[in-house]
């Protein structure tokens, strides 16, 4: 990694720099992971109306895919090539089909954490749940067992400790959005902050 201020040989989105590490920003303490307490699920607007739940044994057998990707966070610091493993999102839209009439997810995270994403978002190339980074389990403080990534858009919509997705036929802000981050967070715009948004930008 280089330092903050040197120069980067790969385009890093507006204000973003390459930190020593991987710092660690998260709301909140780390949950503490117990197996058999611990499931994952999708619900909300279904194609059959139904919920669908993964015990840990069950999650770990499902298939998973790596992928390469950065990491931009919205404090203006950008890990470059993570290579992640896990269950895709387009994976999980086969495994748990939404109703056509949904346009968004949100994802729920341990203490009700949350973040809202665009389908198109949930479905992009890069977006998973993943176990893994850099050919090693996440740590703790990175979201272990499960965390989402959107190598596309801030990192803040990568929830650390997710638990379960929500399909929604309209959107709805999640935590940081309701703090005052913006609705739908592509750095390369600097979509940072709600007073960016424009229209069709947030929800109704």
């Amino acid at each position: 990694m280089t330092d903050p201020g040197t120069e980067f040989e790969k385009p890093l989105p507006p204000g973003q720099y390459v930190p020593r590490g991987w710092p660690v920003l998260h709301y909140g303490p780390v949950p503490k992971f117990r197996p058999k307490d611990w499931d994952f699920r999708v619900y909300g607007a279904t194609a059959g109306d139904q919920q669908y739940r993964w015990s840990w044994d069950e999650f770990e057998r499902l298939p998973t895919e790596k992928a390469i990707a950065d990491f931009h966070c919205v404090t203006k610091f950008t890990i470059p090539d993570n290579l992640w493993e896990g269950i895709t999102g387009a994976a999980f839209v086969e495994l748990a089909p939404p109703h056509p009439d949904v346009t968004h997810v949100m994802v729920w995270a341990e203490y009700g954490y949350s973040a809202n994403l665009r389908m198109a978002d949930f479905l992009a190339d890069g977006t998973m749940l993943a176990t893994h980074h850099n050919g090693e389990r996440l740590t703790p403080d990175h979201g272990y067992p499960v965390r989402l990534v959107v190598p596309h858009l801030y990192a803040w919509k990568s929830v650390k400790w997710a638990r379960a997705v929500e399909y929604l036929v309209q959107d709805r802000r999640g935590f940081w959005e309701e703090r005052g981050y913006h609705n739908t967070a592509d750095p390369w715009r600097e979509q940072r902050y709600s007073y960016q948004e424009e229209d069709g930008e947030s929800p109704s």
